[in-house]
């Protein structure tokens, strides 16, 4: 079988997550009520038998700030006890003076290979995130991001179409570090508008070569599993980047909410089946193995 990698959210607690807890707040992905939970390390280990996959990423999960290192620490624990996840990108915020010192409390936890600090912005509030929507060409994130290179870590970006031309400024000022774009670019705009806008975005991105596309969280947008919509992405993806600089993450236990892990699963090897065997190995082993050296 062949090897996949699974790159997203798969381990939480809810006392560690504001958004999981006190009142129900809306959030992207709509209704989020059998989430609304702990997601244990073995209900993950159950939710993805018979999937075929054989190692994970864990992709933090918006503890409270200032515990950022919390969140790796137990993710650390979880793998030393458990054998899963195989690799962590942990949290740090970018947009103060110096990051190092938090990068320097992250060193602590061998399965460390990179950080996330989420920068998309929309006009939708309720699809906003950052602070601001152009954070990705603020001069102190910039050079925050680029220390990244020192500890050989890459920066998984997460931004809009609209912030894709930031985003390869971005990239192209930190050529020393790998950024994975999160979600396959967050396309929310299904319009024929919407959908060249996309494509125009994701072609700027994919000029840098340090910047690679991650085929995950299809759903968020569309609240289901869709096949069609996934081979869509998937394809139009790979023609932008080359299966090269593609990976299949599976957002789970979010996807969770609409969908099985193998229906997923199944549903992005539906996509990649008219690709040759060497391109279906890249995004399902090859390309994450490399970037987050599983």
């Amino acid at each position: 079988m062949t090897e996949i990698v699974d790159g997203h959210h798969h381990i939480w607690r809810q006392a560690d997550l504001p958004w999981l807890v006190g009142p129900m707040q809306p959030r992207i992905f709509g209704p989020y009520e059998a989430v609304r939970r702990d997601y244990p390390i073995r209900e993950y280990l159950n939710d993805l038998e018979g999937s075929g996959v054989t190692r994970s990423v864990y992709v933090q999960t918006n503890w409270a700030n200032d515990r950022f290192e919390d969140e790796a620490a137990w993710v650390q624990q979880t793998a030393d006890e458990h054998g899963w996840p195989h690799a962590i990108v942990a949290y740090a915020n970018f947009a103060v003076d110096d990051v190092r010192p938090q990068l320097d409390r992250l060193k602590r936890y061998p399965l460390v290979r990179g950080v996330r600090m989420q920068l998309h912005w929309h006009e939708n509030p309720l699809y906003r995130f950052a602070a601001k929507p152009d954070l990705c060409i603020d001069p102190m994130v910039r050079r925050n991001i680029a220390h990244l290179a020192d500890y050989g870590w890459s920066f998984d970006l997460q931004l809009f179409a609209p912030q894709m031309p930031d985003g390869a400024q971005l990239a192209g000022s930190c050529p020393k570090v790998t950024f994975v774009l999160q979600h396959a670019g967050m396309h929310e705009d299904l319009s024929p508008g919407g959908r060249a806008a996309w494509r125009a975005g994701m072609a700027r991105l994919a000029t840098c070569p340090n910047v690679v596309s991650k085929l995950s969280g299809l759903g968020t947008f569309i609240h289901r599993n869709d096949p069609a919509h996934i081979a869509a992405v998937v394809t139009d993806t790979v023609a932008i980047f080359g299966a090269e600089r593609c990976l299949f993450g599976s957002n789970f236990p979010i996807e969770k909410l609409w969908t099985s892990y193998r229906e997923l699963v199944d549903a992005f090897r539906a996509a990649a089946a008219p690709l040759n065997a060497e391109q279906r190995d890249a995004i399902f082993r090859g390309t994450a193995t490399r970037v987050y050296r599983l």
